[in-house]
C-alpha cells in the first residue's frame, strides 16, 4: 500500500514538473495560439494527472491575463482591507485621510483604506489619485450604499446595470455596495472615459452621462474645485473645506 502511494506521489510530482515547465515556456514565448497547442496535447496525454494539473493552470493564466487585459483589479469583497490606521500612512496619504474625515463626516479608517487604494490604482491606470476621490467625493461623498433614482451605485456612483459584467470577478454585483470593488470598477470607467474623450474635463462629463449635452449641471466644475482642494491638502498645505480655486492658487503653502 505505501509503495502504491509512492508511485502515485512520484507520478504528480513528474506531471506537476512538467506542466509547470510547459507553461514557463508559454509564458515566455508562446502566443495565446501556442499555448492552445499546447494545452491539447496534454487533453490528449494519457496520464491524467497531466491532463488535470493542465487544466488549473490553463484556468489561472487565463484569468491573469484577462485581468491584466481589463485594467482591473480581482479578488473577492472579503479579500481587502477596508479599514486602515490612518497613522500608518504615508504623510500625505494620511493628510487626505483626516481632510476627507472631517468634511465629509465619515470615519478616517476606512476613508484611510480608500485613499491607500485611490494611491495604488491610480498610477496603474494613469489616473491623479487625488483625481479619483474627487469624483468619489463629488458623486456619493464617501457613503458606500449612496443609490442614484437611476441606478448609479455606490462609492463612484457606476451603473451596475450596464457595467455589471466589470464585477464578475469581484463575486457579482452586489459587490457595487463594497467600497474597494466599487472603487476598482469606478476607476477602470473613469479610465476608459477619459481615453475616449481624450482629455479629464470632457472624460467626467462622459462620466456623468453628459457627454451629448452642452450643460452637466456643473459636475465636472465640482469634481475639478474638488480636485484641485486636494491637491493643495497632499502637498501639505492647510485648506478649508469650501476653500476656492483662486484662493489656492493665492494662499501660502504651510510651513
Amino acid at each position: 500500500m505505501n509503495t502504491g502511494k509512492r508511485i502515485n506521489t512520484s507520478v504528480a510530482t513528474w506531471a506537476q514538473s512538467i506542466v509547470d515547465a510547459l507553461f514557463q515556456l508559454t509564458h515566455n514565448g508562446f502566443a495565446l495560439l501556442g499555448l492552445a497547442v499546447v494545452f491539447a496535447g496534454l487533453m490528449l496525454a494519457a496520464k491524467p494527472e497531466i491532463r488535470q494539473l493542465g487544466e488549473l493552470h490553463l484556468m489561472g493564466w487565463l484569468q491573469q491575463r484577462q485581468d491584466s487585459l481589463s485594467g482591473l483589479v480581482s479578488g473577492k469583497a472579503t479579500d481587502h482591507v477596508t479599514a486602515a490606521n490612518p497613522q500608518d500612512l504615508p504623510k500625505q496619504q494620511a493628510a487626505l485621510a483626516f481632510w476627507l474625515a472631517r468634511k465629509y463626516n465619515v470615519a478616517p479608517e476606512p476613508l484611510s483604506a480608500l485613499v491607500a487604494e485611490a494611491f495604488e490604482t491610480g498610477p496603474r491606470s494613469k489616473l491623479d489619485p487625488t483625481l479619483i476621490l474627487a469624483v468619489v467625493a463629488v458623486e456619493s461623498g464617501f457613503n458606500p450604499f449612496a443609490q442614484s433614482p437611476v441606478g448609479a451605485q455606490g462609492l463612484m456612483q457606476v451603473m451596475t446595470q450596464v457595467h455589471g459584467e466589470k464585477y464578475a470577478r469581484f463575486g457579482g454585483k452586489l459587490a457595487a455596495f463594497d467600497p474597494v470593488s466599487n472603487m476598482r470598477v469606478g476607476i477602470k470607467v473613469l479610465q476608459d472615459c477619459i481615453a475616449r474623450a481624450g482629455s479629464v474635463e470632457a472624460g467626467l462629463k462622459f462620466y456623468v452621462g453628459a457627454a451629448n449635452l452642452e450643460d452637466d449641471g456643473g459636475y465636472t466644475a465640482k469634481v475639478l474645485a474638488e480636485h484641485i482642494r486636494l491637491q493643495a491638502v497632499a502637498a501639505g498645505r492647510l485648506v478649508p473645506a469650501a476653500a476656492t480655486a483662486s484662493t489656492l492658487s493665492s494662499s501660502p503653502s504651510k510651513a
